[in-house]
């Protein structure tokens, strides 16, 4: 893996592994933070050998509590806008929208864009004393990378306006019982179920997982482009050879051979 300033990359077995590594700073974003996420989500992009990601962050207290807020000291609206259509499109957006799977291991506080990245990966896992919240509004602004769509589409308009508009945290508990997180694990075993999650997955065709998350990204988008972008990826799935490998293995009575 190569060398980042704010993140350390790691392999295990189809599994990198992306660690936040701020800690002094609570793994908080900064423009090196985003420039070092999608350095490190190219090379994994590209790397047939990884079939899934994991992120999480350094230290004991944080996952990522929030922006820097020091770069948004004297920051014009136009300056905000620019960076809160980066975040979106090249961070946010990149990560909902990866091939293969994410996973945010969520170790301590995620807060403002760090709630915010958990929110673009696919699945979200914590620690049972993980704090999840969205204070914008007490800095007098709102979340500018997804925050206000994302969650929203997981736990529903009323919940998500609690959590945006009192800017207060909840437990992880909350989390789960509200659809936030699909798991809570020991931190001792965070990484862990997180790489069992993969590993299920790592067990289906590459081809057809990747072609159900396009589809799900799809349907959050426009419901009915969603339909057609799923049975358009459907028919494409008869034509690859993990598709044909999948039914001949069915028929035959024996585990598929995926890569």
């Amino acid at each position: 893996m190569e060398n980042y300033s704010t993140i350390l990359v790691s392999q295990d077995g189809k599994t990198a592994i992306i660690t936040l590594n701020r800690p002094d700073k609570m793994n908080a974003l900064n423009a090196a933070t985003f420039k070092d996420i999608i350095a490190a989500l190219e090379h994994i992009q590209q790397d047939a050998a990884i079939g899934g990601v994991i992120i999480t962050g350094a230290g004991e207290k944080a996952f990522i509590a929030g922006a820097d807020i020091q770069e948004f000291e004297g920051m014009t609206k136009q300056g905000a806008i620019e960076k809160a259509s980066f975040g979106h499109e090249q961070v946010m957006n990149r990560i909902q929208a990866f091939p293969k799977p994410i996973i945010a291991a969520i170790n301590g506080f995620a807060l403002g864009g760090g709630l915010e990245l958990a929110l673009a990966c696919h699945i979200r896992v914590a620690v049972p004393t993980a704090k999840l919240g969205l204070p914008e509004v007490s800095l007098g602004l709102i979340p500018g990378y997804g925050g206000t769509q994302r969650l929203t589409q997981l736990v529903g308009r009323g919940r998500a306006l609690e959590i945006i508009l009192t800017g207060d945290m909840i437990p992880a508990e909350q989390g789960l019982n509200w659809g936030l997180l699909n798991h809570i694990y020991e931190k001792e075993a965070l990484i862990s179920g997180a790489k069992a999650i993969l590993e299920r997955i790592y067990l289906r065709s590459p081809h057809a997982v990747g072609s159900a998350i396009a589809a799900v990204n799809t349907g959050i988008i426009d419901p009915v482009a969603g339909n057609k972008k799923e049975i358009d990826l459907f028919g494409s799935c008869f034509e690859h050879a993990e598709g044909k490998e999948g039914i001949a293995a069915f028929l035959e009575k024996r585990k598929p051979n995926f890569p």
